[in-house]
């Protein structure tokens, strides 16, 4: 007998799962305490005999959202509309704290892939002859050019999804079987905006507060795409944020809208760029100034100088380590002296997966690493995978590298002291390195030491 569309819709509705149907009984599945009107809609539309299964909430989502194995599974061709199709995918992506959401065309197929806790999870396949139609729907939500196919294009679009507005940054990419578009979810589920919540050690913490505290500097954030750069930053703009305060951001886009600071977008195509609205944000009588990101020689320069004039300056860089983000505003041509005298604190980050706390698994083994790395065994816990979690992992950590930048460190930069120097210095002063802090977490169980590796790669020595 084929599944009711009323049980499939109420089952949808009461965020249950359908496991079986038959002529006499119904099978389902769903939280603990369900409401006691999924029963009685379940009777009148069917009049059935009902079994339930209690399943914890993560085993219900993945069994919502993730079929067991969507590699092999294609979507019929139905009748839903593009605009229906897109927007339970996009649905679908926020539930599953997805980042970003790939739409890849293919000659046989259409793939859909979701990073969920930073690792792409492909989801189940349309028919290839979609492409062209969810691609244009994307980029009409998103004010690009329709006709043009030939070059890449970004831009940026609001929804509503699930009763609250979304905002995406889309990017297209022309490949050999059309046009490949990405979004970057921009605004995910809310959470506590505060430097407490961000998981860094009390001592880290405390270095973090004690820059935020100061009156003029500069506080720069580091780290690839993707490591939680964003949520430190605003968290401190958060507690910057007062009314006897004027805190100013530019931004490339706005990504989280926070009351009480003047954020402003910059417009490239319209001539807006980073540098021309530093210049203007000066003249705004500024406390705090928050850049988006630091990617040329000219903006550093700004952003040292605004620092250095009674200005607090945040902002992000893409380097690899606290050490490395000295260096690299060197070789931006940013003299050592004003380095010294306007850099306060240094943070690198990285997000890594946390173990899923219902399959993980302890191995016989240890880990032993050099010395010099690591001092102690480390356990060999395992990402086994059940049906709660992806692959063994469920949610991401933050691994944070504090350097702040105290006296000795300032001697050390102005005289022209080499990178390894510079490391060296801030390690006497207690500076913990990233991968020090994934040892940490695996200590803690947190997390296995191959996600260590993946995420910061295997250190040498």
């Amino acid at each position: 007998m084929s599944t009711s569309p009323q049980v499939l819709a109420l089952c949808s509705q009461f965020n249950a799962v359908l496991l079986g149907e038959e002529d006499t009984r119904i099978k389902i599945a769903a939280a603990p305490n369900p409401p006691a009107q999924l029963f009685e809609a379940l009777r009148f539309v069917c009049d059935k005999h009902i079994e339930l299964e209690i399943w914890p909430a993560e085993r219900l989502e993945k069994a919502r959202h993730l079929p067991d194995e969507p590699q092999h599974e294609e979507l019929p061709e139905s009748s839903l509309s593009i605009v229906t199709l897109l927007n339970e995918t996009l649905q679908k992506a926020m539930d599953l704290r997805a980042s970003d959401i790939h739409f890849e065309p293919a000659e046989q197929h259409y793939r859909i892939r979701l990073r969920i806790d930073g690792v792409l999870q492909l989801q189940p396949t349309l028919p290839a002859h979609l492409s062209a139609a969810i691609t244009a729907r994307l980029k009409v939500l998103g004010n690009l050019d329709i006709a043009e196919r030939r070059l890449p294009q970004d831009g940026q679009m609001d929804m509503e999804l699930g009763g609250g507005k979304a905002s995406f940054r889309i990017s297209t990419l022309p490949v050999r079987h059309g046009e490949k578009v990405v979004l970057r979810l921009l605004q995910q589920t809310e959470q506590p905006l505060k430097p407490g919540g961000l998981g860094m050690s009390m001592r880290d913490a405390k270095l973090f507060q004690s820059a935020l505290a100061l009156p003029q500097g500069i506080i720069l954030v580091t780290g690839p795409t993707g490591s939680g750069k964003t949520v430190t930053l605003y968290s401190a703009l958060n507690a910057l944020s007062k009314t006897d305060t004027n805190v100013c951001s530019v931004e490339d886009p706005v990504e989280i809208p926070l009351p009480g600071l003047n954020q402003t977008q910059v417009n490239i195509k319209a001539g807006l760029n980073f540098q021309n609205v530093l210049r203007a944000l000066l003249r705004q009588d500024p406390d705090v100034i928050m850049i988006g990101e630091i990617r040329d020689a000219e903006t550093a320069e700004i952003a040292i100088k605004a620092a250095q004039t009674g200005h607090l300056v945040l902002s992000t860089l893409h380097t690899n380590s606290t050490i490395e983000t000295v260096i690299r505003l060197e070789q931006m041509g940013i003299a050592r002296w004003l380095l010294g005298s306007a850099l306060q604190l240094v943070i690198a980050q990285r997000l890594i997966r946390k173990l899923c706390p219902h399959c993980k698994r302890r191995g016989t083994h240890e880990h032993i690493l050099p010395q010099s790395t690591w001092p102690e065994p480390l356990p060999d816990w395992q990402a086994v995978g059940c049906e709660r979690c992806y692959g063994g992992y469920y949610g991401r950590t933050a691994l944070f590298e504090i350097l702040p930048v105290n006296n000795a460190l300032r001697v050390a930069l102005t005289r022209g002291a080499q990178m390894h120097e510079l490391e060296e210095i801030a390690r006497q002063h207690g500076m913990v390195s990233l991968f020090e802090n994934g040892c940490m977490a695996v200590s803690q169980e947190l997390t296995t030491l191959e996600e260590v590796y993946r995420v910061l790669g295997v250190p040498h020595g």
